[in-house]
């Protein structure tokens, strides 16, 4: 793909997606756009699927919604309410960790920016940028597995790790699509761009696709 084309791709993607469910993460960004609910819920999804992560989050949210009561449970009963996200047990105790050090060096509040975002326990680049593009709508590149193996699929980057993604998306990528560009290609991923046997027969981008490292496809 040739980035003079992106304009073109996201349009395309736009209206392909809308066919999609929400993945989890976006869906509570469009209902109250609540930094913390965007952090806890990215920190559930990691390697973990996104129903799973959907009913986790509801589950965990209706117990405790704000970082002052949330440090009022126990890592046991966070675990139960989060079970089965992947690594369940790391992640209700590092969940605890970020509540107490919001409540301690945020005034209860989530930072708004990467970098102090990244010093919260457990929070990755990908976490970070979610935060701050959907909670806060400031401008950066959330990159997951989705956004890496599509992105070098179609031959915009040739790159080997989310993070070397991130950052030659940044330089190559138009700014008005940073913000979009996760939620797109993480319901195209999902749904039809898949990482094996893609569905290459019925995408609207085969056009513009370079299909880098595509051996099989439907």
């Amino acid at each position: 793909m040739k980035i003079k084309n992106i304009d073109i791709v996201i349009s395309l993607l736009e209206k392909e997606v809308a066919k999609f469910r929400l993945p989890i993460v976006t869906e509570f960004s469009r209902k109250n756009h609540d930094p913390f609910k965007i952090l806890i819920s990215t920190v559930l999804s990691l390697r973990t699927k996104d129903e799973t992560t959907r009913d986790a989050s509801y589950r965990l949210f209706k117990k405790a919604a704000t970082p002052r009561r949330m440090i009022l449970l126990t890592p046991r009963e966070i675990e139960k309410l989060i079970y089965p996200v992947g690594f369940y047990k790391t992640k209700a105790r590092s969940i605890l960790h970020i509540c107490h050090t919001l409540l301690n060096q945020y005034k209860g509040k989530v930072p708004d920016t990467i970098d102090d975002l990244l010093t919260l326990k457990g929070v990755g680049r990908k976490t970070a940028n979610l935060v701050v593009t959907l909670g806060y709508g400031k401008y950066g590149i959330c990159v997951d597995t989705h956004v890496h193996r599509i992105s070098n699929r179609f031959g915009l980057v040739k790159t080997k790790n989310p993070n070397e993604t991130e950052f030659t998306l940044r330089e190559i990528l138009p700014k008005k699509h940073w913000i979009i560009y996760n939620d797109l290609l993480v319901s195209y991923g999902q749904n039809l761009c898949r990482p094996i046997s893609p569905l290459c027969s019925t995408c609207p981008l085969h056009k513009y696709c370079n299909r880098v490292g595509v051996e099989k496809s439907r």
